[in-house]
């Protein structure tokens, strides 16, 4: 007979079957050979191991450390301190904040340490009660939806999921947010609520801190009354010491050799030049410019189509993701400081931190060159905070000078005035500061120290991975614009990309570093869900990468639900960006209707808002009756804001629902992700 793979097998009668077989035997043999070989092969690499002198691989270093720092109990045990202030930072102001905080603990005899929260143990903070008048504060950003930022998302989820006992410990929150957005300040408002839940004593009420008005403000207000709280608490008094001690110290590096000098690399030396998967915040992808076309037809204003080439990075994306792009300041601006400071750009130094026991060594990527740091770490274009202004007043000369920044860095109502008309008003960064006070020249190092860190610039995808996997399309705005004192402030990262133009010879082709930002800006998973977008400008950039994705699917023979956008410009003939692709799309039947409002074609201006209202019953419709989805790109400061309103009415009137009970379906709408907005102040 033959068994099933065809092989002939002998029929024979076996009347007597020894205990063992022959083919036991053998494959007894076989195991205590290879166990035999397994044990004196692994005996022999253990005893040549012992042979070897031990060392430590980078990587088990970096993990050692990062167990043993983990502990601020006995950082802040060890060195005498009380005071602990964490932050949770998406930018980088929570984290200044949180220094500021740090430092003017000592004028009340609290010796102060910053921490973030992603590497230490928040377990510990049990243990606080420990430390006599101890303190923990928190600077706490809200991100994207009511998110927490990045380094503070373990310690929220550790609030949210555990029942520690805070008992004894001292707390304060100060939250970071935009009232543009509809969930402001959430998470610091949750950690403060949640704090007290779990047995901790709130020392002062929270801060709410609102970016879209003057939050440097903000915080200044309630850190006076901060310590007003702190001292009555405790029962101390405030020393009247000021605390203007450099938090790091300059470092002579002439001696340094050029391999180990910083040019730009985000953190790792020399990463531009040896790339290495994975991309994200610490580690960007060098991206070439695949195209750059501007896509306005006329007029003095611009808007680029941009492709990043990501071919061979194994970065992946999907659509409604952002692409993060790495600026650099412009050379113009970083020559006018080294020329108004006098200062030697090209002298490489670097800053290291005076507090031994700080995980942060140095405020950026050191050694390297004064031009390097102010190129690509430092942020020199925003508007500098009321810390700066105090800083800089002992490198005034003149005594006016002296005055005015004495004036700005006070808390009086004639300080905050002056503040807010000769520095957010007049939008002086920096330069213009140094420029309008020419007696004020800060040691160049000192100056390193004082200003905030050079923050990635966020674009929403205008492409879709289904039709471009090879590359990341954006649409962006060039901005330039002229301040009150009639100067010209130009945006770092448009400016910068306006002058990346690729060639068609074999000259290399220009690059800047970018990583993906994941998002919850997402189609249904249904591709037959009906959905309306609306996203004038570029608010239409994510729309884009949506709709190819839907023609995709309908390419592919799948059925795709309805698909209507609102899309809203000046003028027809003017910036009507992407109208033939638009346009190509109504008449193939992936885009169902696309509703124009073009505001200055007529006397009267026509916005999308205006179209929402006109079509109240086909989006009911859609967002009613059929369960769709409805997402909104753009300002979030009144044009997301107007949309909601629109909304709520049309819910009301067509759904027959009172107010209430139509912010209720709306919120559920927005629970179930079917109301998503990218939106931006």
């Amino acid at each position: 007979m033959e068994n099933s793979e065809g092989v002939k097998i002998e029929s024979t009668v076996v009347t007597e079957e020894p205990l063992i077989s022959a083919l036991d035997i053998a494959l007894f043999v076989v195991i205590i050979t290879v166990a035999y070989f397994w044990y004196f092969k692994r005996d022999k690499q253990s005893s040549s191991s012992e042979k070897k002198p031990y060392t430590i691989q980078p990587s088990s270093l970096s993990s050692i450390e990062q167990t043993s720092n983990s502990s601020f109990i006995k950082k802040l045990k060890s060195t005498g301190r009380s005071l602990v202030v964490f932050y949770g930072s998406q930018t980088g102001t929570a984290e200044e904040f949180a220094g500021r905080i740090a430092k003017e603990g000592a004028r009340y005899k609290m010796k102060g340490m910053v921490a973030d929260p992603e590497e230490c143990d928040m377990a510990d903070l049990v243990e606080m009660k420990e430390i006599q008048k101890s303190l923990a504060i928190f600077c706490i950003a809200t991100y994207g939806e009511g998110d927490p930022t990045d380094n503070a998302m373990d310690f929220y989820e550790w609030l949210r999921n555990g029942d520690a006992d805070l008992e004894g410990l001292n707390y304060a929150v100060f939250g970071l947010g935009n009232k543009t957005y509809e969930h402001y300040n959430e998470i610091a408002i949750y950690i403060d609520q949640r704090l007290e839940e779990l047995g901790a004593t709130r020392v002062h009420e929270i801060g709410l801190g609102d970016d879209d008005a003057n939050i440097e403000d903000d915080f200044v207000s309630w850190k006076e009354k901060l310590w007003e709280s702190v001292c009555s608490h405790y029962g101390i008094e405030e020393t009247g010491e000021e605390s203007n001690i450099r938090q790091y110290k300059l470092v002579d590096c002439s001696e340094v050799l050029p391999e180990r000098i910083f040019s730009g690399e985000i953190s790792r030396l020399k990463s531009y030049e040896n790339q290495r998967f994975p991309f994200d915040v610490k580690n960007p992808y060098l991206s070439k410019i695949a195209v750059n076309r501007e896509l306005h037809k006329s007029g003095d204003r611009s808007c680029m189509h941009i492709e990043f080439d990501i071919d061979g990075s194994k970065m992946r994306y999907d659509t409604g993701d952002h692409v993060a792009v790495y600026p650099k300041n412009s050379s113009e601006l970083v020559d006018k400081i080294g020329e108004l400071l006098n200062a030697d750009l090209d002298a490489v130094f670097s800053l290291l931190n005076t507090d031994e026991e700080s995980s942060k060594k140095h405020p950026f990527p050191c050694p390297c060159t004064y031009r390097t740091a102010l190129t690509y770490y430092l942020d020199i274009t925003s508007n500098p905070r009321t810390h700066i202004m105090k800083e800089l007043i002992e490198y005034a000369s003149d005594p006016k000078d002296q005055e005015k920044l004495k004036l700005m860095a006070s808390s009086t109502p004639e300080g905050k005035k002056e503040f807010h008309e000769w520095i957010l008003r007049d939008n002086r960064n920096i330069v213009h500061i140094l420029e309008d006070l020419p007696s004020v020249k800060p040691d160049l190092d000192h100056l390193c120290e004082l200003l905030p860190r050079f923050q990635c610039r966020y674009y929403s995808i205008s492409s879709s991975p289904k039709v471009y996997p090879k590359s990341i399309h954006i649409t962006a705005v060039l901005v330039n614009y002229t301040t009150p004192t009639n100067r010209v402030n130009k945006g770092v990262a448009t400016n910068l990309l306006a002058q990346l133009i690729p060639t068609n010879d074999e000259l290399p082709q220009p690059t800047i570093p970018i990583y993906i930002r994941r998002s919850q800006f997402r189609l249904p998973p249904k591709s037959q869900t009906p959905i309306i977008m609306i996203g004038p400008g570029t608010g239409l950039a994510p729309f884009r990468g949506f709709i190819q994705e839907r023609d995709y699917a309908r390419k592919e023979g799948r059925e795709i639900g309805e698909m209507v956008l609102y899309f809203g410009c000046r003028k027809k003939d003017e910036d009507f960006i992407y109208e033939n692709e638009l346009q190509e799309y109504v008449a193939n039947g992936t885009l169902t209707k696309l509703h124009l409002a073009f505001s200055r074609d007529q006397p009267e201006k026509k916005y999308v808002t205006h179209l929402l209202e006109q079509n109240a019953d086909e989006l009911w419709n859609i967002i009613g009756e059929k369960s769709g989805h409805l997402y909104v790109c753009g300002d979030a400061r009144s044009m997301a804001k107007d949309v909601h309103s629109i909304i709520v009415k049309v819910v009301m009137e067509k759904g027959q629902m009172t107010n209430s009970q139509a912010l209720n379906y709306v919120k559920k709408m927005e629970q179930q992700k079917r109301y998503s907005a990218d939106v931006w102040s």
